[in-house]
């Protein structure tokens, strides 16, 4: 019998429905069942609604924003398919990750891709601080840094940004919450007291809110020395009895369930003996706690 705590919340992207993506989705749920998952969520990203906000590497390839949401069409009635077909083997939950831009009008563009299909869930996610993106190429980020001036001013805005998000969306995970960090120094102060500030804002938000935080191994792999969050940040949602799930973020076969041990022993390092998680039983989906132990 697979361990409850084999639970991923985040990931699944797959290359028929993400550029940046290798696969087929039934690639990537066979992944999922030969790790031993006992529940996979998959949350591709929403479609972007304009054009400016197309990455360059899809630009290149022809993509257009009408091409991004045929594809996430086509991503909806292939997950549904497949969720049914897995089964007996697989929890397959169904769920999108959401875009914050443009500022003005992405809460209602992700209310309405909630509203119009068969979801169980959503991850709420911040990839664009003032619409610039913050984990794509570094170049982006670094104009960001100058345009906000400094590091510090830049991880405050992204805190706030978060805070936004999680207030118009309501979402029920938080992905990647310290992506800001993605392409910082691996010296860089990222706790001063006016980011802690921030950031302790931005977890109320998520304590109101009722959502959870991912716990998104992904960190390692872009060579950050852990995880997202931070450890620092982990204690201070443990402290505030905010739960956490694991998202492996995967984007090909290989990332499925990579760095969930490490983060279950990440998790209980630093005080959170439990995760939180959405399965579903009997047809229903529920929320629970599930202990890390063994």
């Amino acid at each position: 019998m697979n361990a409850p705590w084999k639970t991923s919340l985040h990931g699944g992207h797959s290359g028929e429905f993400c550029e940046h993506a290798e696969a087929t989705l039934r690639e990537m749920l066979e992944a999922a069942v030969a790790f031993g998952y006992d529940t996979f969520g998959v949350s591709e990203h929403a479609p972007r609604t304009l054009d400016r906000f197309i990455y360059p590497s899809e630009r290149e390839k022809g993509f257009t924003v009408e091409r991004l949401h045929d594809d996430f069409e086509a991503y909806v009635r292939e997950l549904g398919d497949l969720s049914a077909e897995f089964s007996d083997r697989l929890t397959v939950l169904r769920g999108f990750e959401a875009e914050c831009v443009p500022t003005e009008g992405y809460e209602q563009f992700a209310l309405s891709l909630k509203g119009r299909h068969v979801f169980d869930y959503m991850v709420g996610s911040v990839h664009y601080v003032h619409e610039t993106p913050i984990d794509g190429e570094p170049e982006f980020f670094h104009q960001l840094v100058a345009e906000c001036g400094g590091l510090e001013n830049t991880a405050v805005h992204y805190y706030i940004q978060v805070a936004q998000m999680v207030e118009a969306l309501t979402p029920d995970v938080v992905g990647h919450l310290d992506l800001i960090r993605r392409h910082a120094r691996p010296d860089a102060r990222l706790d001063t007291t006016r980011i802690r500030t921030a950031a302790e804002a931005a977890l109320e938000a998520i304590r109101a809110a009722g959502s959870i935080l991912d716990l998104n191994t992904a960190g390692w792999r872009k060579g950050l020395g852990n995880p997202y969050p931070a450890p620092w940040l982990v204690e201070m949602a443990a402290r505030m009895e905010i739960g956490f799930c694991f998202g492996d973020d995967s984007h090909k076969p290989a990332d499925v369930g990579a760095g969930l041990e490490e983060g279950r022993l990440y998790l209980l390092a630093n005080g959170v003996t439990s995760i939180r998680r959405i399965t579903r039983r009997d047809g229903v989906l529920v929320k629970e706690s599930v202990p890390l132990s063994e």
